[in-house]
């Protein structure tokens, strides 16, 4: 006699995802698979600290030369544009496997206060970007009568 099979609340539950095997039709074919292109972009990290008069920020781009990187500010706007390169290898050598990013990066953020680009200065030591953004002091201040 076979028992009714009965729900079991504590029973781990699947869900149907049409696209959860997407990369094992791809497994064992000389190409990678597309979603796997876009992990690859390289992701620069930050850390903002900001005190009454300046904002200092930290950034993290590894393997990359400082001429090759641009720091544009504008208003409370901050762009950064990098260019990670490598050389080439030798003629006799072959590469065989590689994970490390080869390209441009780039990262846009805003600040809450107006910066005086004509003061901020930026040094890049050991993979690590620093920016040190004084802010604009707004000399014009206006009184609002009340009615």
């Amino acid at each position: 006699m076979t028992l009714p099979t009965r729900w079991n609340p504590l029973r781990q539950m699947t869900r149907f995802d049409p696209l959860s095997d997407f990369d094992e039709l791809f497994r064992g074919l000389a190409t990678r698979p597309m979603s796997r292109e876009f992990e690859r972009a390289m992701e620069m990290r930050l850390d903002v600290i900001e005190d009454d008069k300046v904002y200092r920020i930290k950034i993290d781009i590894p393997g990359v030369k400082k001429d090759d990187i641009d720091v544009s500010v504008e208003g409370n706007q901050v762009t950064i544009n990098a260019e990670i390169k490598r050389e080439k290898s030798e003629e006799n050598q072959k590469e065989l496997y590689s994970e490390r990013y080869i390209g441009k990066a780039y990262r846009s953020f805003s600040l809450p206060f107006e910066v005086d680009s004509t003061k901020s200065e930026a040094k890049y030591d050991g993979g690590v970007l620093m920016l040190m953004l004084p802010k604009k002091s707004s000399s014009v201040s206006k009184h609002l009568a009340v009615h």
